[in-house]
């Protein structure tokens, strides 16, 4: 799909503003998984911390994201909204956001690549003092076509490790020019939201895309941080016999004591039924693997650029391609015969071929981003052009309203254990 021209004074550019009601209705059902998020948003509403601030947020426009920006707009933001990811829009929550809550939002699924920077630049035109981004596409846009802005920006969120990589580059060139938060690397987010979030819900694509059964097969992970071993443990829970490709020696000794297999990719090539991607580099699956793959071997990337399968050299090399044989799944078809099962065109596949995280999962990582938007509002004044963790307290607390919320409860140091923790004194 490819968007029309957007003036400045456009306020929305979605696919069908009829489907807001069904958006609607899936919005307030993800809300109902998200009592953090939920229990922010009602403090928001009262204390009004983001009045006079505008927010421009590129991130995937999905359920989860429209509760998060609901928070943000109880609290007296103006917002932008863009999708982070082509694939990963849901038309009918774009819809709701603009028609049910106000809220200026420039995504449709399955947008060109010409659409989605000029839905980038929609978002930027709000002139925004805080950004939200997810990929650092939304940074890079400032930092090169729209530094007219940068004025503006006192500073901003990350929410995913691919940005959080390329933020840090930028920092070590001297190029970023405000600070940014890496709320991907919060134990709320990559802890949960990579592990138990990425691990359930690219099993959930790969279901819904193929109907394969896991048990028996031999998926190959490749990386191994925390959406690695989220995804090897659910795979592993579905009866896989799965093996671990890894650059990081320590990483990969992880893997092997929890009772994986090790190898490298070329080895692995040879005997996975089922790959899957994750380690935010490029070109982790290519020529000399689709060379010794299986027939109907599957393949399907969890990183965030669809940048780790080489795509473009299966697009020149296949003999035949037989598009969407099944939901988002393309078949290349080599000069031998064999067949290579491309999921979500290489894309993001928990959110190109299914829904994304649960909303309970992203109910940690959004109330992360919207405490920490607060605290920015409030104490980050003062802090230099750099990459930086989100507070140690925001995070706690987050954690702390989660357990509440799930009936959990913990023990409190008494005065003596407090002494002991805080004294060098005591000895054996």
């Amino acid at each position: 799909m490819t968007a029309t021209a957007i003036n400045k004074t456009d306020k929305y550019d979605v696919a069908d503003i009829a489907l807001a009601a069904e958006g609607k209705k899936r919005i307030e059902w993800a809300e109902r998984n998200m009592p953090v998020l939920a229990q922010i948003r009602t403090r928001f509403e009262k204390e009004k911390p983001f009045t006079g601030i505008r927010i421009s947020a590129c991130m995937h426009v999905t359920t989860e994201t429209a509760n998060l920006m609901r928070a943000l707009a109880a609290g007296g933001a103006e917002l932008s909204l863009c999708a982070s990811n082509p694939l990963s829009t849901q038309d009918d929550t774009a819809a709701a956001l603009v028609h049910e809550y106000g809220i200026n939002v420039f995504a449709h699924n399955a947008i060109d690549r010409d659409g989605y920077y000029r839905h980038i630049n929609a978002a930027l035109d709000l002139q925004p003092n805080l950004v939200f981004d997810d990929g650092c596409d939304l940074v890079n846009t400032l930092h090169t076509t729209r530094r007219e802005l940068l004025p503006n920006v006192s500073a901003g969120c990350e929410e995913t490790t691919t940005g959080v990589i390329r933020l840090h580059q930028m920092a070590k060139d001297g190029a970023l020019t405000f600070p940014m938060i890496a709320v991907n690397d919060t134990d709320t987010k990559h802890m949960f939201d990579n592990r138990f979030g990425t691990g359930q819900s690219t099993l959930d694509a790969i279901f819904r895309a193929t109907n394969t059964l896991i048990a028996g097969k031999i998926v190959v992970v490749a990386g191994f941080g925390y959406c690695g071993k989220g995804v090897a443990e659910r795979a592993k829970g579905m009866g896989a016999d799965v093996v671990v490709t890894e650059i990081d020696p320590t990483k990969a000794l992880d893997a092997m004591m929890q009772g994986y297999r090790v190898m490298p990719m070329i080895e692995a090539a040879k005997v996975g039924d089922i790959f899957i991607t994750v380690t935010g580099n490029r070109d982790v699956l290519r020529e000399e693997h689709f060379a010794v793959m299986k027939d109907g071997a599957i393949t399907a990337n969890s990183g965030h650029f669809d940048i780790e399968i080489d795509v473009a050299w299966l697009e020149i090399n296949a003999k035949t391609k037989n598009l969407k044989i099944r939901h988002q799944t393309d078949e290349y078809v080599m000069a031998d015969g064999r067949r290579i099962l491309l999921l979500a065109e290489g894309r993001l596949v928990n959110l190109g071929a299914a829904e994304g995280h649960p909303a309970a999962v992203m109910d940690m990582s959004f109330a992360d981003q919207a405490l920490t938007a607060e605290w920015l509002v409030k104490a980050g004044k003062g802090l230099k052009p750099g990459v930086y963790d989100v507070p140690s307290e925001i995070d706690k607390e987050v954690a702390r309203l989660k357990l509440a919320s799930m009936g959990g409860s913990i023990d409190s140091l008494t005065p003596a254990q407090e002494l002991y923790l805080n004294s060098w004194e005591h000895g054996s």
